[in-house]
């Protein structure tokens, strides 16, 4: 299986290509992003790509994927609506509508999150948004789309988020998220479970296009 990754630096990205790098069952991964992960490893392609809301300037480098692990995401916190649109909407759905004519055999998993709000219209604009691209990123002809709504997620194996506030929370509940994992799996999942559960789904399906927490946990 070939993949290519979105969002590697951020601690969900981090947590799935560590996954994706463990797994027998994948021949190579391609990490597109604005500056490079460092990572180097013998499945590991890069693309340093500055412009997210266009792709025609290395489309001929995309084609012959199975599947695409959309991780790419920033903190609503203090973002004007319009900004938070154009990085959670605009570059999500540019980089899919590219990839969909390339390899329309496709299967693309995007990460979104817990509460999302598929109507659109609620008063939270973080899920207003979310929804607003996972319903976009549904009408696109792949061979198949998912939605990943992980709730809180506890970083395993050294992977740390790079939202100082994250950082901070992780850091004063880490004692307790063990327990938290396995009393609320409705709630609490881990970048292990995440990314294993994405390659899951990649290979064999699911017969929800909707993945809640506890789906995640499941899978």
């Amino acid at each position: 299986m070939n993949i290519i990754l979105f969002g590697a630096s951020g601690m969900v990205g981090q947590g799935v290509l560590r996954e994706c790098l463990r797994d027998a069952d994948v021949q190579n991964v391609l990490i597109i992003g604005r500056s490079t992960s460092g990572r180097q490893h013998a499945k590991l392609r890069e693309i340093v790509h500055a412009n997210l809301a266009d792709y025609s300037a290395i489309a001929s480098q995309l084609s012959g994927y199975d599947a695409c692990f959309f991780c790419l995401g920033v903190s609503s916190a203090g973002m004007p609506e319009a900004e938070y649109s154009r990085i959670t909407y605009d570059f999500t759905i540019a980089a899919a509508e590219t990839l969909v004519k390339l390899n329309p055999g496709m299967t693309f998993i995007y990460v979104s999150g817990a509460s999302t709000d598929s109507s659109e219209r609620g008063g939270s604009m973080w899920a207003r948004v979310k929804g607003k691209t996972e319903n976009a990123l549904l009408r696109l002809p792949f061979k198949a789309a998912y939605m990943f709504r992980p709730g809180a997620i506890r970083p395993l194996h050294g992977i740390k988020s790079k939202t100082r506030s994250y950082r901070i929370l992780y850091g004063l509940m880490a004692p307790l998220m063990p327990a938290l994992n396995a009393w609320f799996p409705k709630y609490v999942t881990t970048t292990e479970k995440l990314g294993r559960a994405m390659l899951r789904v990649a290979k064999v399906g699911s017969n929800k296009q909707i993945l809640e927490n506890l789906d995640i946990n499941r899978v």
